[in-house]
């Protein structure tokens, strides 16, 4: 089951670096005349409302006085309406369509077609025809949406909430009646002491019962962090206590001391928590690289790192976790030789690109055709699933990150078994990456 929640985040980290890619790809183009067409639709939208909308922008269009601008503007309402029809109803998160002609670096025109259903809802309804792509909508799919769940324990009761981006819920919350402290002496004083620490005992068994209630479901815990929140001891006592269940105890971000109980205390919490709250993506990636540190600091066979032992492993199947910082910059060549029809595949760091003798026969000098080309990130992107592994895309951000890219050139992998990478043979055919430039 954790096995599979992991595969989940991997998978919409995935898609969120993906989105980032396109955005950035999409803000730096740029179109003559008003011919860059920005069409998003809601879940709940009907395909042919749509179709009737771009059948009356076309009629609006065709009146444009620029003869090139109306061609192109028109040329892109067709575009999107040849995209629309591949579509029976929307999907279930949407649809986004970006078409029209951009100019590239060297002037020239190129026609961009993009349609994609987002990795999440998007509440957006938009249709512009400018001279650039809208993507606010696009921007607004990366903010985190992660759930937090918060228990707040005082000597009156307990309230259990989450925390999903601005919006805070109650989920359930209960009171308790715990005995006093108080000065009785004589015989009856172990009684009370007794009494007292039973009541405390089964308060904090209660909490510990809804807590998996709450924050479980299918065997999974359905928060991305837990909060513990209270005043006195009972928040530690909670998380120390062999009642609370491991699964929520291993998700618990941190406790904090607040002056009330209640709803008060709630929103208290919230406040306190919010840096850690903020951090969590930061905290994963720094827990993930240094488990990856752990395997090699221990020799464990049970690692990889370079591009050759990474793809090596990769084939083998032996990758659990893949490990590759976000600005990964070695391009995928796939080369073809024009007389033998062999194929090969190269890989090269952005600044090697420009050399030749990479793309030649070394024995008879004859170049190699680019049958495909694709940088190296944006391949593991679309294939880690076909080799039974998860991929992490992390940043250079925290000091475990940037030792990571410094130190094992920004690729590596955590593998599910004991390999001997180094006693493998490795292609013999693909020139070696220096990684002392990666800073």
């Amino acid at each position: 089951m954790a096995e599979a929640a992991g595969q989940e985040s991997s998978d919409k980290n995935v898609e969120m670096w993906k989105i980032k890619k396109l955005i950035k790809s999409l803000e730096a183009a740029r179109g003559n005349g008003t011919s860059m067409i920005s069409l998003i639709t809601p879940p709940r939208d009907q395909v042919p409302r749509i179709a009737r909308m771009l059948a009356d922008e076309y009629g609006t269009a065709s009146n444009i006085k620029s003869r090139v601008n109306r061609l192109s503007v028109l040329s892109a309402i067709t575009s999107v309406q040849a995209r629309l029809k591949l579509y029976n109803k929307i999907p279930n998160n949407g649809l986004v369509i970006y078409c029209g002609t951009i100019v590239t670096d060297d002037g020239k025109e190129k026609k961009v077609n993009i349609d994609f259903e987002p990795f999440k809802p998007i509440n957006t309804s938009l249709y512009l025809c400018d001279n650039k792509f809208h993507t606010e909508a696009l921007q607004a799919l990366l903010t985190d949406d992660s759930r937090f769940g918060f228990i707040i324990m005082d000597g009156n009761g307990a309230l259990f909430g989450t925390l999903q981006g601005n919006s805070r819920e109650v989920l359930t919350k209960f009171s308790v009646d715990l005995p006093k402290k108080h000065g009785r002496g004589g015989q009856s004083a172990l009684r009370f002491a007794r009494l007292r620490m039973e009541k405390r005992h089964n308060y904090v068994r209660k909490v510990a019962e809804t807590a998996v209630q709450c924050f479980i479901t299918d065997d999974k815990v359905n928060v991305s962090g837990i909060i513990l929140a209270g005043l006195a001891d009972f928040k530690t006592e909670l998380h120390q206590s062999d009642m609370f269940d491991p699964r929520l105890q291993a998700k618990v971000l941190k406790r904090v001391d607040i002056s009330y109980g209640g709803e008060n205390g709630f929103n208290q919490a919230i406040e306190l928590a919010a840096e850690t709250l903020g951090d969590v993506k930061f905290i994963q990636e720094k827990k993930l690289i240094s488990q990856f540190f752990d395997e090699v600091s221990r020799d464990s066979g049970q690692y990889c790192f370079g591009v050759d032992e990474t793809l090596k492993a990769l084939e083998m199947g032996a990758v659990e976790i893949l490990i590759v910082w976000e600005n990964f910059e070695v391009m995928r060549y796939v080369l073809r030789n024009p007389q033998t029809q062999e194929t090969k595949v190269l890989h090269l760091r952005a600044d090697q690109e420009k050399e030749k003798s990479h793309f030649q026969d070394k024995t008879s000098g004859v170049e190699f055709e680019h049958v495909e080309e694709m940088p190296l990130l944006e391949w593991f992107a679309n294939n880690y699933k076909n080799f039974g592994a998860s991929l992490e895309i992390v940043t250079d951000k925290s000091q475990e990150g940037s030792q990571f890219v410094r130190g094992f050139g920004g690729v590596g992998g955590i593998l599910r078994y004991k390999v001997e990478l180094q006693s493998l043979n490795v292609n013999e055919d693909a020139e070696p990456i220096d990684y002392s430039d990666y800073d």
